[in-house]
């Protein structure tokens, strides 16, 4: 591939870290059909979401329990064990991206990610310090895929969208990449990630 990358900028949560919050809900809500059935209709992906949008911890609790008031306490757990749902970082992306700092290469980060437990992750995981920076969704209170954040990050660092490789475990964000300009990899592991990496002319 001719073409020069001079920026790359990696997605957090199952790219760096290990998110799952099935893991304290398995011990909260140990019935495994009770269990989906939360998820799927009451703590929802697209509840969720509008945390990494901006809403406050506590307008999202609010209105959820005003609609399952039965379910009051483990709402309220989503938030109160989210700690539990970040248990390790992948250590061979880590190093992968400590590498491209140490060779020179300009990293950041653009993750959908909650405000307030962006600054919690960067306490549990001191690595997220490292880049030259990142742009947290709900600081900016827009979303991947929506093109306007990956425009929001280039203008905030400087980034040359064509010269830009963006590493994302969620294709549709990929894709949103690639709207706004980028080159874009789907993450799915380590060794694949080193492989893409390779194919830019970027070795680690």
């Amino acid at each position: 591939m001719s073409i020069e990358i001079r920026h790359i900028v990696f997605d957090i949560g199952r790219v760096l870290i290990h998110y799952d919050p099935h893991i304290p809900f398995s011990r909260i809500i140990p019935d495994d059909a009770e269990r989906k059935w939360f998820f799927a209709n009451v703590c929802t992906h697209d509840w969720n979401i509008e945390q990494d949008r901006g809403r406050s911890w506590r307008e999202a609790e609010d209105l959820l329990i005003a609609e399952h008031p039965t379910h009051a306490e483990s709402i309220r757990a989503f938030r109160k064990y989210w700690h539990e749902m970040v248990p390790h970082a992948y250590v061979e992306c880590v190093s992968i991206m400590e590498s491209l700092i140490a060779k020179g290469y300009d990293v950041t980060m653009l993750t959908n990610f909650a405000s307030d437990t962006y600054k919690e992750a960067q306490k549990l995981f001191p690595f997220l310090t490292l880049p030259r920076g990142v742009t947290v969704s709900g600081d900016t209170r827009l979303i991947k895929p929506d093109v306007a954040i990956y425009q929001t990050h280039a203008k905030s660092f400087d980034l040359d969208p064509a010269a830009t490789l963006f590493i994302d475990d969620s294709m549709v964000n990929v894709e949103g990449a690639r709207a706004a300009g980028w080159h874009a990899v789907h993450f799915t592991d380590p060794q694949t990630l080193q492989a893409d990496l390779l194919s830019y002319g970027l070795a680690v």
